[in-house]
């Protein structure tokens, strides 16, 4: 399946860029050169075969876009394909309100963003990471009540956008949880979050690049939304950042980074397109 049309009018909006430049090269190339009559054919052949060619090749680029790069608002915003954890600069990790480190697959996936975190950098020192988030000079007003009917997992819970800085990485307060564990948000929760993470960047990231994940790609089910794709989430990201304050100075930057296997589901054309969102 190609994510995008053949005859997508953004697409033929180039072609004829194209075509148009390489007619004014020839117009004036044949002002100077005379072909002969018996050649003209063929050449003429040849124009239409390298015009079909040069419709090809932007189609197929179109759909094998795996990386994007955006000016928003004078903050530049690269999309791209790759692993978080390679990124320079800080790399965000979206946890749930109660910062739960339980990877058991119940509380949180191994195969999680979130798991893998966890299990990659604490594999035998969860404690550490416990007593950094319990130590954190959190704002009073984040920390908005405890659960005591929980079984498993923490009890104190944080306000959705919260954020915690443990080293290179921004340990996020994303996902709510229902008493059966499962993640879940209301689209209302999810742009609440996406606003008070920007702000809350805004504060902390002292003028490096910040590398975020499509947040809410998953597990975490959107209510009345649960079919949403990722490319409508990242179209959201871009939108709220964009309505943010949030503004990275030269030469931070925020990367947007999206897991090879997901890439193939996301038309990066669309989204340059979009307006950010819009």
């Amino acid at each position: 399946m190609h994510k995008v049309n053949f005859f997508d009018i953004r697409i033929f909006k180039t072609f004829l860029q194209i075509t148009s430049a390489i007619s004014v090269v020839l117009s004036l190339l044949l002002i100077f050169v005379t072909i002969p009559e018996e050649n003209k054919k063929a050449l003429g052949i040849l124009f239409l075969i390298i015009l079909l060619i040069t419709y090809l090749v932007l189609w197929v680029r179109s759909n094998c876009l795996k990386s994007l790069s955006l000016d928003i608002e004078g903050s530049k915003v690269n999309i791209k394909t790759g692993d978080i954890f390679k990124q320079d600069g800080f790399k965000a990790i979206a946890f749930n309100e109660y910062f739960d480190t339980l990877v058991d697959d119940v509380v949180i996936s191994k195969e999680s963003l979130n798991g893998i975190y966890i299990n990659k950098f604490y594999p035998n020192n969860i404690n550490a990471l416990d007593s950094h988030i319990e130590n954190y000079h959190f704002e009073p007003e984040q920390k908005i009540g405890e659960n005591l009917h929980r079984i498993n997992g923490k009890k104190l819970k944080y306000k959705i956008g919260t954020i915690c800085v443990n080293q290179e990485f921004i340990l996020a307060a994303f996902s709510k949880f229902d008493d059966r564990n499962r993640a879940m948000l209301s689209m209302p929760e999810y742009l609440e979050f996406l606003v008070n993470f920007w702000d809350k960047i805004n504060q902390v990231y002292a003028q490096k690049s910040v590398n975020v994940p499509i947040f809410g790609s998953g597990i975490t089910r959107i209510k009345e939304h649960r079919n949403i794709s990722d490319e409508d989430l990242l179209k959201i990201m871009l939108w709220t950042f964009r309505i943010s304050e949030m503004r990275f100075k030269y030469p931070a930057k925020l990367n947007i980074i999206i897991h090879k296997e997901k890439i193939k589901q996301i038309n990066l054309l669309d989204v340059k397109y979009s307006k950010y969102g819009l």
